[in-house]
């Protein structure tokens, strides 16, 4: 085939036609789907759709049918609330345990369980006691992955031969990770529960593995208890004998401080509680108090007398007799006593004086007499006030020396007493350690005893609700669920390829792809037939043979029709071409000439396709000579034959011929010119097979001779820029008519019956004939 370099590249890469393809590209991206169009793409795609849910439900059916059924038992325990029966550090310093009912503490509790239930240790357990390894899970398998990887990483040194489990890292680590892997722990919100799963091939292990992991976490918990009880109990064995010497020596001092301090329990309380004791240098403090406040008062006294005294005034010493706080001296009450006689005895005699010098006059003998008596009595009234003054001087003398004499005896017993204060100060503070200290020995060794008797006691805050019980029937796989979500799966996977396979197909599906190109209404619709013989969808002598009512030769007769209507004058000249090869145009353009013939038209169809003809083989007559020939006027002057069909007349061929080495030029050449004007005066109706458009520059050059040219595109086949290429290259080279037929459409597709305005098998059957829809 000879490329098209010169003439059709520049058609095709013209900036007009590059400005329509890219308008044609926009339009399609920003054209929005619609759900007729989602419809659509599922009728196109729906064999898509339905192979990838076949697909899949096909390999989960096989997946169910040859995977390891898969047993899951579970078991649930309750961890109870804190119980109060052990031995803890908070306990022993009275501090109040957190509340059980704080939600934030139950459920860090619970996680607390959880994470020890799923921890390493419990799972290494669990392994060594159920002899796990030698179950069919945890058999070694071959993973492509993990060996892949294995090459890329690592691999660190190997086990030792014949070591143990745990001396073994990597076949540890791996017996665990399938152990995690097939274990669950989850807890039931809002309660103390905890659920227990574990799945495994064998009913029997997963119900074992349960209890034997529920009785390890029961052993853990006590063994924890135990051990923190015993513990606990050590440490305060160890620490009673220090607490028990510091308690003795304590009480020893308190003893030896009560000796030095003189203070002596009488083993009494008072009505408030208080020990009753005794202290002869507290008691000497109270004498020496009373004493010296005794002392002051005399003092006080005596000095007033003596004041009293000194003013010489009989009128106020008068009035210090008979008072009980001068009782302190016999003498000075006497003499006190005394002037008061005298003072009355005085007011006695002034009193008969003014009576009688009222009553006789101041001359009056007698008078004389009474003022004399008066005289002497104030004279012997001054005589004791001057005797009372220097007596009350003495006394006032003796007073202040007995108060110094006492404040001395008081200052000394307050010494000492401040001396027995302290010592009663430390005393006390040393007595209440001693007390405190034995107080603490008392609590630890009752703890002590109550941690013996604890630690052998199997106490748990962990109850077993249900056991692990062995499953009735399989768990893994739920076929129904498999299937379900297969089914489901492959069909949204299936739409999704619908989709992304629809987008990113260029090729043209429906009528309203090329109807975008065209710009109206296409010139016909082929369907798909099966074909029959050679290979061929419909060779003429199906017609010669009654096969007229066929859906595809009703469209061919159609498509004759409209070219006929196409213009002002019925076209004489009709090129059959496509934009690739295989599109079928050289079946349209055969079965076009036998329809015309058959109607009685004579009629040529020429294949002009000389680089690939076809029409030899089709109608079984030799290649050559033919149209390459004729033109190079190499061969026969009339290489054109009749049509070996049986039963069609007026149909003659001209078959292609050998290849030419410049099939353009010949196209081109004034020789293809002539031959046409010949033919159109021989026939009625000539059809031209010719070469596909975008591979070759012949049909480009063989449009502009023709009087209408067929552009064909096959559904699924053809890509919408090649026909669109390929329709802007023929309009631009000829001033005819070009008409676009779609050929390949099944009769069950929508655009073939929406295009058509009806749909189902056929329009009408006669007896006898069948018609393909």
């Amino acid at each position: 085939m000879q490329p098209l370099f010169g003439f059709n590249r520049n058609l095709a890469e013209s900036p007009e036609m590059r400005e329509m393809e890219s308008k044609a590209m926009a339009a399609e991206m920003t054209r929005e789907l619609t759900l007729v169009d989602m419809l659509d793409i599922y009728r196109r795609r729906r064999r898509l759709i339905y192979g990838t849910t076949l697909v899949l439900v096909a390999l989960v059916g096989i997946y169910c049918i040859v995977c390891t059924r898969r047993y899951v038992s579970t078991g649930s325990i309750q961890i109870q609330k804190e119980s109060s029966d052990a031995v803890r550090y908070g306990s022993l310093l009275n501090s109040s345990p957190s509340d059980p009912g704080d939600s934030v503490s139950a459920n860090m509790e619970l996680q607390t369980q959880a994470n020890i239930l799923q921890s390493d240790s419990l799972a290494l357990e669990t392994i060594k006691s159920l002899n796990l390894e030698n179950t069919y899970d945890f058999r070694p398998r071959w993973n492509p992955v993990g060996w892949m990887l294995g090459l890329l990483s690592p691999s660190g040194k190997s086990d030792p031969v014949n070591a143990s489990i745990d001396d073994s890292p990597m076949r540890r680590a791996r017996a665990i990770a399938v152990f995690s892997r097939n274990l669950s722990v989850k807890g039931v919100a809002g309660t103390r529960i905890i659920n227990i799963s574990y799945t495994s091939s064998d009913r029997e292990v997963a119900a074992a593995v349960v209890n034997s992991l529920t009785k390890a976490l029961f052993e853990y918990s006590f063994e924890t208890r135990f051990n923190a009880t015993s513990a606990t109990s050590k440490w305060l064995s160890e620490q009673l004998g220090t607490l028990r010497k510091n308690s003795e020596d304590l009480q020893a001092k308190v003893v030896n401080l009560q000796r030095e301090s003189g203070v002596y329990s009488l083993g009494s309380v008072d009505a408030q509680g208080r020990e009753q004791s005794h202290s002869a240098v507290i008691d000497r403090l109270q004498q020496a108090t009373s004493a010296m406040t005794a002392a002051e008062q005399s003092r006080f006294l005596k000095e007033a007398i003596a004041k009293a005294a000194d003013s010489g005034d009989a009128e106020m010493l008068s009035g210090l007799a008979g008072n009980a706080t001068v009782g302190g001296s016999g003498a000075m009450s006497n003499s006190l006593i005394v002037i008061q006689n005298l003072r009355q005895q005085e007011a006695t005699q002034q009193a008969a004086l003014e009576e009688a010098k009222a009553k006789y006059g101041s001359s009056y003998p007698k008078i004389a007499e009474l003022e004399g008596n008066l005289a002497g009595m104030e004279h012997s009234i001054q005589l004791e006030v001057k005797r009372i003054r220097g007596r009350a001087e003495s006394d006032y003398v003796v007073a202040r020396q007995t108060e110094d004499n006492t404040r001395h005896e008081y200052e000394e017993a307050k010494k000492s007493a401040d001396i027995v204060n302290n010592k009663a100060i430390e005393f006390a503070i040393v007595r209440q350690e001693a007390d405190q200290s034995r107080t603490l020995y008392e609590d630890l060794l009752r703890s002590v005893n109550e941690a013996g008797v604890l630690a052998g006691l199997r106490s748990s805050n962990i109850s077993i609700v249900d056991p692990g019980r062995v499953p009735a029937r399989p768990t893994k796989p739920n076929i129904p669920l498999y299937l379900a979500g297969s089914v489901a799966a492959g069909w949204f996977l299936g739409c999704v390829g619908a989709l992304v396979k629809d987008t990113v197909d260029r090729k043209v599906n429906s009528i309203s792809d090329l109807e975008e190109i065209h710009g109206g209404m296409l010139l016909g619709a082929l369907p798909l037939e099966k074909p029959l013989k050679g290979g061929e969808v419909l060779l003429p002598e199906l017609m010669a043979s009654g096969e007229s009512s066929s859906s595809y030769l009703e469209v061919i007769r159609s498509i004759r029709t409209k070219l006929l209507l196409s213009g002002n004058r019925a076209p004489k000249v009709v090129m059959v071409t496509s934009a690739i090869p295989g599109e079928g145009k050289s079946t349209c353009a055969l079965n076009l000439a036998a329809v015309s013939a058959q109607s009685g038209k004579r009629t040529l169809i020429v294949d002009a396709d000389l680089h690939r003809g076809s029409m030899s083989e089709r109608l079984w007559i030799p290649s050559s000579p033919g149209l390459s020939e004729l033109l190079s006027g190499k061969g026969a002057t009339t290489p054109i034959v009749p049509s070996p069909v049986a039963g069609i007349e007026n149909l003659d061929v001209l078959v292609a011929g050998e290849p030419p080495i410049n099939s353009a030029d010949l196209m081109d050449s004034e020789a293809m010119r002539n031959c046409l004007e010949k033919w159109r005066a021989e026939y009625d109706f000539i059809v031209l097979d010719s070469v596909p458009v975008l591979p070759v520059m012949d049909a480009v050059v063989l449009n502009t001779m023709c009087d209408a040219t067929i552009l064909l595109a096959r559904t699924n086949v053809t890509e919408r820029i090649q026909i669109e290429r390929s329709y802007n290259i023929l309009k631009q080279g000829g001033n005819h008519f070009v008409g676009i037929v779609m050929n390949g459409l099944k009769p069950t597709d929508s655009s073939y019956y929406g295009y058509y305005g009806y749909s189902g098998s056929n329009y009408k059957k006669r007896k006898g004939v069948q018609a393909n829809a």
